[in-house]
């Protein structure tokens, strides 16, 4: 059975910065972000970006960072 992991994200409306898309990240991963048209699709893109994301540190031997178990809202199955 994969592990799971809830963890904290931030969404941004569409703006200039965004590149006119939402943009979902996950803060205690750095550089974990993903963006869509609407904030269903980043968010969708951000699960698969971050499951990515841990199964690297994982297949690196690398600890996740301490943070990574904090409560938050997107449930990612690993």
């Amino acid at each position: 059975m994969p592990k799971t992991y809830t963890l904290p994200y931030t969404l941004k409306a569409p703006s200039e910065e965004t590149e006119h898309m939402y943009l979902a990240e996950v803060p205690v991963l750095p550089g974990c972000r993903a963006w869509g048209e609407t904030a269903e699709e980043a968010l969708h893109n951000l699960d698969g970006v971050a499951a990515d994301f841990i199964a690297s540190y994982n297949e690196h031997g690398d600890e996740l960072p301490e943070s990574i178990a904090a409560a938050g809202e997107l449930v990612v199955a690993v």
